[in-house]
């Protein structure tokens, strides 16, 4: 068990031997603390005492959060939001439809060295400038397919339609979107998560997008192959599958066994002229972003919220980058969280274009009817919150189709072309959030808004308190749900947006889709399932072990609140939640050793295979 860290202030609301050993002693600590409050009745104030109840309890928030969640799946545009935060209404087939036909910009080899390998749109305009035929050719391709869709949008801004065809467009884009390629697949994936961009009904729309594409052919994969690794094929590989497994925009796989070692292997190469192809569309979006910031309809900043996506996107078309994120995703997991298994990547077999990764077997999470799905889902909770609130490398692709049941009851994550790096600012940010709402402090959470990036530093706020305590306030008053009126409660965050440059920061967005794939998987199971009930344990372990100083204040004020008044229950709440997480980890873990390299060990035939996302 973690070392329980014990700042001096605690030592005057409860003894050092319960902070130490909670585990053994939280009984005795919950049997004095009541006689204590049965002793002092009718006393007057003293130092230490229990603060008034304006704060809230594991419990309460576990009743109130699914109050909420009931009374938002009745309502029919909160529920579409719901289902498309989760992931339920995605594509995951491993092939597009035999017509669809993707349209790429096919240039010189030779001359594409001086494109940038990260995003970089200076150099990247100073590139295609120089290639007006290659620009116009492409504009053509676009227009080709998408003309009669751009003539509709303009007419919705002319005559002031675009809220009411705005699912109708989404759904138009949607159809047309994959035969332009890989960026502009990978973008309508991107907004598909953004509520503050779409509406639920335009997100879940462009959550049915079909990443998969038909394989290019194999002669060009092989040829890929050599060129980026030095020798042919079957020099490396045995067994190679003679048609991919699955493809994608960006690439496709194969699977194979490495000649050096016997070991079972997923081949993922990368589609030829996809960088061209993306780099030129960027520069045609830009463009258009410009030219769209003299339309007063169009308020959100297409350029910045291009560069603010591009820029992680590059990353995705590196695949020596995407093995090394997994390396070290791996490692941040494998002393806590054993059960989490991350394909390892063989190094030397991976080039920007080629990756050679671990071969693993298993079924999605989201399919499985193995009794330890509600474990697993547990785990992931767990292994969110890790990346989130401690290591701050974050899996920024989080969708049912990456978690994977392994055989041996475990934990899969897949594809790490996309990770988010999170702040300590953030990460300490976020802990602090949490524990003010808990005390109901409006005014530092308001601020909190600023440290999470919600609000630009030197907005005046004191407009917004009222607005937000309103909503927090019947939404932790008694009676949860049935005291919120959904619509005035949209409404008031609507004018907030409005009035004010609110806006939902991308890492935030992430995070959503990452708890709301995971409880979407866990309902299906569970209907009970709340979230709060495997949060606040990890929560209280962060608080009670770790002695960085900013988290040593939000666990001083967790337990004093804003009144500085020493808050029995809430000392005995984080205990007793210390003790769950320690428990519940003990016992998911069971005796599986924790391993150093973290391959998972052959598995059996009959488990479906799972290659990692093309």
């Amino acid at each position: 068990m973690a070392r329980v860290c014990a700042p001096s202030w605690v030592s005057s609301g409860i003894s050092m031997h319960a902070m130490r050993h909670p585990n053994n002693t939280l009984r005795g600590v919950v049997a004095r603390t009541s006689s204590r409050r049965t002793s002092r009745a009718g006393r007057s104030r003293r130092v230490v005492q229990t603060e008034a109840r304006t704060s809230t309890s594991r419990a309460d928030m576990t009743a109130q959060m699914k109050e909420i969640r009931a009374q938002m799946e009745e309502d029919e545009q909160l529920n579409t939001l719901m289902r498309g935060l989760r992931g339920q209404g995605m594509n995951e087939d491993d092939f597009a439809a035999t017509t669809t036909k993707m349209r790429l910009i096919e240039i010189d080899e030779d001359s594409i060295d001086s494109l940038p390998l990260d995003y970089d749109p200076d150099a990247i305009d100073e590139y295609w400038s120089k290639r007006p035929g290659a620009v116009f050719q492409r504009i053509i391709q676009l227009l080709g397919v998408s003309g009669s869709f751009i003539t509709s949008i303009i007419g919705d801004i002319v005559f002031k339609r675009a809220k009411q065809n705005e699912v109708l467009r989404a759904q138009q884009l949607r159809d047309i979107v994959t035969s332009l390629g890989p960026a502009y697949i990978k973008l309508g994936q991107a907004l598909s998560i953004r509520p503050d961009i779409l509406s639920p009904a335009a997100m879940n729309e462009l959550q049915k997008l079909c990443d998969k594409v038909p394989a290019f052919d194999n002669e060009t994969a092989m040829r890929t192959i050599t060129a980026e690794l030095g020798m042919a094929p079957d020099e490396i590989y045995e067994d190679l599958s003679p048609d991919p497994i699955a493809a994608a925009s960006l690439g496709q796989v194969y699977k194979g066994v490495l000649r050096a070692t016997g070991e079972e292997v997923a081949v993922k190469v990368q589609r030829p002229y996809v960088l061209e192809t993306v780099t030129v569309d960027l520069y045609v979006i830009r463009k258009l972003g410009f030219a769209l910031r003299d339309v007063p309809q169009v308020t959100t900043d297409v350029v910045a919220l291009l560069d603010e996506w591009a820029a992680r996107f590059f990353e995705e078309l590196d695949y020596v980058r995407e093995g090394q994120n997994a390396t070290k995703f791996a490692a941040q997991m494998a002393k806590d969280l054993p059960q989490v298994v991350v394909p390892r990547t063989y190094a030397d077999f991976t080039s920007r274009r080629v990756l050679t990764s671990e071969w693993l077997y298993g079924e999605k999470l989201s399919q499985s009817t193995a009794e330890d799905t509600g474990d697993l889902v547990n785990v992931g909770v767990i292994c969110y919150l890790k990346q989130l609130l401690e290591t701050g490398f974050f899996h920024a692709d989080p969708h049912p189709g990456n978690l994977i049941r392994t055989p041996d009851g475990r934990l899969a994550v897949l594809d790490y072309g996309l990770m988010t790096e999170i702040s300590d600012d953030i990460k300490y940010g976020m802990i602090e959030a949490i524990a003010h709402l808990i005390h109901r402090d409006y005014e530092a959470i308001v601020e909190d808004f600023v440290t999470l990036d919600f609000i630009p530093q030197g907005v005046d706020l004191k407009p917004i308190l009222p607005v937000l305590a309103k909503v927090f306030d019947q939404a932790l008053e008694g009676g949860g749900a049935k005291n919120i009126n959904f619509q005035e409660l949209a409404a008031d965050l609507a004018q907030i947006t409005f009035d004010y440059p609110f806006r939902i920061p991308p890492y935030f967005a992430l995070i959503i889709r990452a708890i709301g794939v995971l409880e979407g998987i866990a309902l299906v199971g569970d209907p009970e399932f709340a979230l709060v009930d495997e949060a606040y344990p990890y929560l209280s372990q962060r608080l009670l072990t770790d002695d960085t100083p900013r988290l040593q204040e939000a666990l001083k004020y967790m337990v004093y609140g804003k009144q500085q008044v020493f808050d029995v229950d809430r000392m005995i709440d984080l205990l007793e939640n210390l003790e769950t997480f320690n428990r519940s980890a003990q016992s998911s873990m069971g005796d599986m050793v924790r391993p150093e390299v973290q391959a998972l060990p052959a598995a059996g035939a009959s488990a479906a295979p799972r290659p990692p996302p093309p």
